[in-house]
């Protein structure tokens, strides 16, 4: 886009397209101080470098908390869209920064920001980091389990692609659906291809479907090589059903749904049931 450079940049306007600003690299860089005084002598929190980065995107992006939470107290647009269509918050998700999550969030950032064909969600981001912490922030403000993204599904499929088994757990233990398809693909298919035979087992554990076929009709097995570990593993399910137990698990989470974590442990059971059935 053409910017006309006859016109000059108003010190406090909101909105317009810049440079970056001083704003910008005070943000950035943790600044605190100097970002204050700019604040304190006129300067727009919101001015937009011509990427649409906001001074909030920058201070998320590097984790800045206290610069974060200056930014928004002077006024500071919390679900701001950069040109990608992130948000601050997915960037303080994507960082890694579980202290400018909880911010952003009190401050009324949006946890289901609407998606665009070019953006993932915050917990998407969070889950493509391997940042388990601002996961279960963002799950128990209820950020939407089931966001789908274009190119990944998912933030299940995020998290077996991006190999984060941490992630992976929380979201199946969350209520996240095991067995989603983007494609026909299923997160188990992802894991299968990355070989990794915990998250298999995961998977399998929480009722993956270790028969479901892709839109090349490949079963998960199909992607791993014979006589790998991960091969082995999916063999053995395939040849050796659940066990009674293992289903009656199934089943009682599947009725919970994402309330069964908040349920299990109120029910008037064994301590060694509700661990059973929350997984631990």
């Amino acid at each position: 886009m053409d910017v006309d450079n006859d016109v000059a940049y108003a010190f406090g306007d909101i909105g317009c397209w810049s440079e970056r600003t001083e704003v910008h690299k005070a943000a950035s860089l943790g600044q605190a101080s100097q970002l204050q005084r700019l604040i304190d002598s006129g300067a727009s929190v919101n001015v937009v470098s011509v990427d649409s980065i906001t001074p909030l995107h920058e201070a998320c992006v590097r984790g800045q908390a206290e610069c974060v939470r200056l930014l928004l107290e002077a006024g500071a647009l919390v679900d701001a869209r950069n040109v990608d269509g992130s948000t601050p918050l997915c960037d303080a998700c994507s960082a890694g920064s579980l202290e400018c999550v909880r911010i952003l969030l009190e401050h009324g950032a949006k946890a289901n920001p609407a998606l665009t064909s070019r953006t993932t969600s915050p917990l998407h981001e969070a889950c493509m980091g391997g940042n388990v912490h601002c996961a279960e922030l963002l799950i128990a403000v209820g950020a939407c389990l089931e966001a789908y993204d274009l190119y990944y599904g998912t933030p299940l499929h995020m998290a077996c692609v991006s190999e984060r088994m941490d992630c992976v757990k929380v979201l199946l233990n969350a209520g996240a659906k095991v067995n989603a398809t983007r494609l026909h693909q299923t997160a188990l298919h992802h894991a299968a291809k990355t070989r990794q035979v915990e998250m298999i087992e995961m998977l399998v554990e929480f009722g993956a479907n270790i028969y479901a076929r892709d839109q090349h009709e490949r079963k998960p097995v199909d992607y791993t090589k014979p006589g790998t570990a991960a091969a082995d593993c999916l063999k053995f399910y395939e040849n050796n059903p659940m066990s009674l137990q293992q289903l009656s698990r199934l089943s009682v989470r599947k009725s919970l749904g994402t309330s069964a974590l908040k349920t299990v442990v109120h029910l008037d059971i064994p301590k060694a049931l509700i661990n059973f059935l929350c997984y631990k």
